[in-house]
């Protein structure tokens, strides 16, 4: 009789587990990182009789998760990847948004500037068309700088954002470390697993590997060890590292991730390690497209500035002097390495416009020699003595440098920042060539002087406005030069050929025709610079020459490179990002197939556990009755 009601308890008390297990899963159907839990019954140990082995009942052995390590390990590294892509993506859309503005945007502004030095050109006395020059001007350098400034807004954002993500690390960190403690703890008291402190801490380590890929690897009493980047440990059983953002030792404007080492002070991490994730995102962002952004913004303002002040100073202004810089430029940006021992001080300045190609550079010392090395592309080019000129910038260095020194030098990266218009006067705009050819009136035969033109680069030749006669000889087939500064003695019986550069004293001229003998050209100081806009045409022409990157681009040519690129990548993000999401969401239906809560199947479990209770109860009913019955025969 006992047995039978053994029987019937034993039933109705696995009806009650498999009761409370359904009603759990039900009430935790929408917690986050839930995982649906059963229950695992067994047969208890059966009675031997004459008869044979008769049940004695069930047991509930424990309440395990419905869980499957392959598909939550594939989630966490999709989960990594897909939170790296849209954090990428939503930062680079802003970059995006503002430089292919066809309004806000540079271009604009670039071909405003150049309408306003064409207006010029045509009417070079006009105080009005000087006026709307300088304005433009203005206005663009104004546009360079706000664009600047937005990219220099959104590093400082970056970090705001390194800083916030670290403190989160370091939370998850400690919470995870926690409940590892508590779950070695209470798998070896009970020998059962806590499958709720379990989700729980599945769940923060998923949080966790949103902001940072993480891997995991499982230990025998249950506790998890975590590591990021390169293998460096974040938790280890039950106790967490702690992370700073601490500023970069060759910029000071850039927040790296360095973790607290075991002699109390803080090293360094590979940023290129920290993949994956939020902070991933962050840091491919900042390095891989807003440098170069802003480095590329830099060139075009620096090789806008550089090319049109070189222009200028080959003019003359409307008082008579030879022109001065009309843009005030940027100087090279030179950090040292905050470990540098020795009192070395290095530094940059651009020699070629057309050869800067918007890398960053290091410039090392190993006790032998500088090497400098170009962070675009990590080619590096070793020097016994400086200074030395690469891609258009000499590198320099005096005092004394130890093996080890280094320092990042940024050619470009100000060069929107600091660009700004250097004159105010319209009247010092040099429009006008200082030099001027003329056909003398006595002329008989049919020979054409071009107007002259001053040789680049500046500064321009000290007999630039000393009057020079070229006269033909009889025949006509030679001539000779007379003035100061043409050579001792003065040229003579040069043969002549139609359209060939006639160069002296820094300028160069063409004649072309037949010029008959004695016929005079010269060439001497421009007086009537008011009416002349040859220079500022010049300047205008700049616009569409190839002055940058290497003479393949002009300056809207490589600012429209700029948009490309940055629009490439950012279609580029935008479809590989929601693929990535995509993928997540499929992987998380898969898991959620498995681990998440049914509510039709608990409802269809609730019944099917009622009524397991409910026949466990007239179970032992029967029994009692039975007893009664035995209990009456006795009477």
């Amino acid at each position: 009789m006992a047995s039978i009601l053994g029987i019937g308890v034993s039933a109705l008390n696995a009806a009650q587990a498999g009761l409370a297990t359904t009603e759990h899963n039900i009430a935790n159907a929408t917690t986050p990182g839930y995982t649906r839990q059963q229950t695992v019954q067994s047969t208890n140990i059966p009675q031997i009789t004459g008869a044979g082995f008769l049940g004695q009942g069930v047991n509930v052995l424990t309440v395990k998760r419905i869980f499957s390590d392959y598909l939550n390990t594939q989630l966490l590294q999709q989960q990594a990847q897909s939170s790296q892509l849209s954090t990428y993506y939503s930062q680079i859309q802003q970059i995006n948004n503002v430089i292919a503005d066809p309004v806000a945007g540079l271009q604009s502004s670039i071909q405003d500037f150049f309408s306003a030095v064409s207006g010029v050109a045509n009417a070079p006395g006009s105080q009005p068309a000087r006026q709307t020059m300088l304005s433009s001007a203005q206005t663009l350098t104004a546009r360079l700088q706000s664009t600047n400034q937005l990219l220099t807004d959104m590093n400082s954002g970056i970090n705001s954002q390194i800083t916030a993500t670290v403190a989160s690390i370091n939370s998850y960190a400690q919470q995870i470390a926690s409940l590892n403690h508590n779950i070695s703890m209470a798998t070896a008291s009970t020998s059962q697993t806590p499958n709720d402190l379990l989700d729980q801490r599945d769940q923060l380590v998923s949080q966790l590997n949103q902001l940072v890929k993480t891997t995991v690897i499982k230990q025998t009493d249950g506790s998890y060890n975590v590591f990021i980047g390169n293998g460096q440990g974040l938790v280890i059983g039950e106790q967490a590292s702690t992370f700073q953002a601490v500023p970069s030792l060759n910029d000071p404007s850039k927040l790296e991730v360095a973790y607290s080492n075991s002699f109390g002070g803080t090293a360094r991490m590979p940023q290129n390690s920290l993949q994956g994730g939020t902070l991933g995102g962050l840091l491919a962002f900042r390095d891989q497209s807003l440098t170069t952004t802003q480095n590329m913004l830099g060139l075009v303002a620096t090789g806008l500035a550089a090319t049109l002040n070189d222009q200028q100073k080959l003019g003359q202004d409307l008082n008579g002097a030879l022109g001065n810089n009309l843009f005030n430029l940027a100087l090279p940006a030179v950090n040292a390495d905050a470990n540098n021992t020795g009192t070395a001080v290095a530094s940059a300045s651009i020699a070629d416009v057309s050869a800067l190609t918007g890398s960053d550079y290091t410039l090392a010392y190993d006790g032998t020699n500088y090497t400098v090395t170009r962070l675009s592309d990590n080619v590096s080019t070793s020097y016994a003595t400086l200074p030395q000129t690469l891609d258009g910038v000499t590198f320099n260095s005096t005092g004394v440098p130890n093996p080890g020194d280094s320092f990042l030098i940024r050619p470009t990266v100000n060069g929107a920042r600091d660009i700004s218009v250097a004159i105010t006067d319209t009247s010092k705009i040099a429009a006008a060539v200082p030099v001027r050819a003329t056909a003398a009136l006595t002329n008989i035969g049919t020979g054409t002087v071009s107007a002259a033109t001053v040789n680049a680069p500046p500064p321009t030749d000290v007999n630039l406005q000393q009057p020079v006669t070229i006269t033909f000889d009889n025949p006509p087939t030679t001539y000779s030069v007379t003035g100061t500064g043409t050579g001792t003695p003065s040229p003579v019986n040069i043969p002549y050929t139609p359209g060939q550069n006639i160069t002296y004293n820094g300028w160069t001229i063409q004649i072309s025709g037949t010029p008959l003998a004695n016929d005079v050209f010269t060439v001497a100081a421009n007086n009537n610079a008011s009416a002349d806009g040859n220079n500022a045409l010049l300047m205008a022409g700049l616009q569409t020459q190839n002055t940058l990157l290497g003479g393949t681009a002009s300056y809207e040519g490589a600012f429209g490179q700029l948009i490309s690129q940055v629009g490439s990548k950012t279609n580029e993000l935008k479809i590989t990002s929601q693929a990535q999401a995509n993928m997540v969401s499929q992987t998380t239906q898969a898991q959620q197939s498995i681990s998440g809560v049914n509510l039709d199947e608990e409802a269809a479990n609730l019944i099917r556990y009622q009524q397991a209770y409910q026949a466990a109860g007239k179970a032992i009913q029967i029994a009692g009755t039975l007893f009664d019955t035995v209990l009456n025969l006795q009477r």
